[in-house]
């Protein structure tokens, strides 16, 4: 099964501001891509490329004044399988955890575990370690959570989206890594494309998703706290600690979005 991902965003600034973009497939599926999502700039701008702190690929441009249009458009090899559930997946004492997961535990800018670490216990301390343990956490946040598109917030935080009980996949996703990480379980944010293949219509307007994935048995593994159920058509792009690590623009100076397109589109074969 192939997939074709990509992007539109127009951009207005006043003056010349720049620009970090997170909006690349991951490299961990560069043996999928039949067509790379190459980034265009209408008008041609140079890009600088990097690798972050967390894997993620990355460019930098500087926008000139006035309209600014980032476009790219791919073809990925997706199995065509659901989501991976692996209920067997135990869970790690700290001390037994790998260094490289540990960062996954500490509390970050949307995740306050010093909040609702108490809450976390109350909820899960009697649940099965593992993959039961976060699977039950999914439950939870999945039934928590009213989704609205209207009530959109980019400020909104783990917390807040539990005492309000209302967001997008975005708070779904930075709730459960909080109950996770209060829960001595590693868990790392991350967004991406999610198809609607499977899926009866009718079919929301595109957009990037958001889930994350805990470290248990030995690996990291899938969840997705806003649908709760396996999904086909998942490609990866960014991982981070939450939000602010894997946006997909951050811009350095005022400016308007004026269009913001997304699609994941499975192809005929």
């Amino acid at each position: 099964m192939q997939f074709r991902t990509g992007y539109e965003l127009i951009y207005s600034f006043p003056q010349p501001t720049p620009m970090i973009l997170v909006v690349n497939i991951h490299a961990s599926r560069t043996g999928d891509i039949v067509v790379p999502d190459i980034l265009q700039t209408e008008p041609s701008v140079p890009i600088t490329a990097y690798h972050d702190g967390f894997g993620n690929y990355c460019h930098r441009v500087l926008a000139p004044p006035g309209r600014l249009r980032l476009t790219a458009s791919g073809v990925v090899n997706d199995s065509g399988r659901p989501d991976e559930s692996i209920f067997e997946a135990g869970q790690h004492t700290v001390q037994d955890l790998p260094e490289d997961t540990l960062v996954f535990l500490l509390g970050s800018r949307y995740c306050e575990t010093d909040l609702l670490s108490g809450t976390a216990w109350q909820l899960f301390a009697n649940t099965v370690p593992g993959y039961s343990r976060v699977q039950a956490i999914c439950d939870f946040v999945h039934n928590h959570i009213v989704f609205n598109y209207q009530n959109a917030r980019s400020t909104r935080t783990a917390a807040q989206a539990f005492n309000e009980r209302t967001g997008v996949c975005r708070d779904y996703a930075h709730l459960a890594v909080t109950f996770c990480r209060c829960m001595n379980i590693p868990a790392r944010y991350c967004t991406g494309y999610l198809s609607d293949t499977g899926t009866p219509p009718p079919y929301a307007v595109g957009d990037f998703a958001a889930w994350f994935e805990a470290y248990i048995g030995g690996r990291w593994h899938l969840f997705d706290p806003r649908n709760n159920t396996p999904r086909i058509g998942r490609i990866l792009m960014a991982r981070g600690r939450d939000a602010s690590d894997v946006a997909i623009a951050t811009t350095f100076g005022p400016n308007i979005l004026e269009k913001f397109t997304v699609w994941t589109e499975e192809l005929a074969g």
